[in-house]
């Protein structure tokens, strides 16, 4: 019969139990944090998935707004063998590491579109890593597609189209009970920067030359001809329709604790350079 593959009873016993929840059983908010620099950006995705763990903030949305360029490298990666540290700073690029896994992300103001769910454990008990990283962006896949762009997720973590990669999933599982999934999607990247700065892409494109390059990583306003505004606009339309969504300004305490985070480990030389 449909639906009672082992792997769905599974679940449904575990709904059952209290310890699987779906997107209907939850309330969402939609959190604006105003322009923000790199080390604030990583303070505030780990401040608010405490909050969330701890019971003190429903399960939110956040899209993020960057005030300068930034290079995010992964919890495990190495920052001497990902990135070239000279080319970073020529191109005014902050290099910070945030706390989830992952590869080495490049952003600019504008030309990014970065977002982040916050989430109780609940919501992808029962699933495997994979599992859960296209449940949680099943949203966005569908958004895309109704703006035209054929969008489909690749395991483990990428969101792609037939003209190219669109972007990359990492996610961070607290010990208080939530989930941290984040994804930065490519609205008009500039992938000679991209390559100047991270080394395992320019390694890896080095014999396909810079026009190569810039296939991989396509962005998002060439397949709508939309500004990146009105592409954020739909996906949160589409979020808000299909679950709910309230929009909500962060309290200064919340500001408060992340500035003190960025100042104490996300600007600290030893948590960048640390060695996984």
């Amino acid at each position: 019969m449909v639906g009672f593959d082992p792997r769905s009873v599974g679940l449904a016993v575990l709904r059952a139990l209290g310890r699987s929840s779906a997107w209907h059983d939850h309330r969402f908010e939609l959190l604006a944090t105003g322009e923000q620099h790199p080390h604030m950006q990583m303070a505030l995705d780990e401040v608010v998935a405490r909050q969330v763990g701890e019971g003190r903030r429903p399960p939110t949305l956040r899209v993020w707004e960057w005030a300068s360029n930034s290079v995010i490298i992964g919890s495990f990666q190495s920052l001497s063998n990902e990135i070239d540290l000279e080319a970073a700073a020529r191109h005014e690029a902050t290099v910070v590491r945030r706390i989830s896994g992952g590869g080495a992300m490049f952003v600019e103001p504008g030309n990014t579109i970065t977002y982040s769910l916050y989430v109780p454990a609940t919501l992808v008990e029962g699933m495997s890593f994979a599992e859960s990283y296209a449940f949680l962006d099943a949203w966005v896949i569908r958004a895309l597609r109704e703006l035209g762009v054929d969008a489909s997720y690749v395991p483990l973590n990428d969101i792609a189209s037939p003209a190219g990669k669109i972007g990359g999933a990492a996610q961070k599982r607290l010990a208080s009970g939530a989930v941290l999934h984040h994804v930065t999607m490519s609205y008009d990247i500039d992938a000679q920067k991209m390559l100047d700065i991270i080394r395992i892409g320019r390694e890896k494109l080095s014999d396909k030359g810079v026009k190569s390059a810039v296939k991989r990583v396509d962005p998002i306003r060439s397949q709508t001809g939309l500004p990146r505004e009105k592409v954020i606009e739909a996906m949160l339309g589409h979020f808000r329709d299909s679950y709910g969504l309230t929009p909500v300004e962060a309290d200064d305490a919340t500001l408060a604790q992340a500035r003190e985070l960025a100042d104490s480990k996300y600007r600290d030389p030893q948590w960048l350079a640390r060695v996984p």
